[in-house]
């Protein structure tokens, strides 16, 4: 079996510069770049007073670190408009404890564009927004918006398939 069933053609592994963040049914514009998706497995040491010296280790609590996505500024408000769900100027009590948490999916795409993989992070929210980046007069920099997301988990969407390469 090869590393592409598909197209046995394709040697290359797919490169990550095209890639698509959904929420709430949207595709947010303007994403420059997300961290990593990345768990551990705590190692639980143990053994028994009648085992032989040396332990067994044994999978324990499973971590997820949070994923960071940034993007150019700009008048599109999903940023914001999330992050406010979790912090109000008004105070706790107008915080949405229905809505602040989201299901997103991280879709990577081919040089055609076409979805050749996707992951579902579950029950988001933020935990870091930056409105504004530094602010340099001598600087040519872009105006970067950036979200720090926690959350439960991922997987891989499996009914994503390899795609026919034309």
């Amino acid at each position: 079996m090869g590393i592409f069933n598909v197209n046995p053609h394709r040697l290359d592994p797919y490169q990550t510069f095209k890639f698509r963040i959904r929420w709430d049914g949207n595709s947010i514009p303007s994403i420059l770049r997300v961290s990593p998706l990345r768990r551990a497995t705590e190692s639980v040491i143990h053994r028994a007073g009648s085992d032989p010296s040396h332990p067994h280790i044994a999978p324990g609590i499973t971590s997820f670190e949070p994923i960071v996505i940034e993007r150019g500024l700009t008048h599109d408000t999903a940023f914001e408009s999330w992050a406010n769900l979790v912090f109000s100027m008004q105070g706790d009590a107008a915080m949405s404890l229905k809505n602040y948490r989201k299901d997103i999916t991280i879709e990577l795409l081919n040089h055609q564009g076409t979805v050749v993989m996707a992951f579902r992070v579950y029950r988001c929210w933020v935990s870091e927004y930056q409105a504004l980046p530094e602010l340099e007069a001598a600087a040519g920099c872009l105006a970067i918006e950036r979200l720090v997301l926690q959350h439960e988990g991922w997987e891989r969407d499996i009914s994503v398939t390899e795609p026919q390469e034309t």
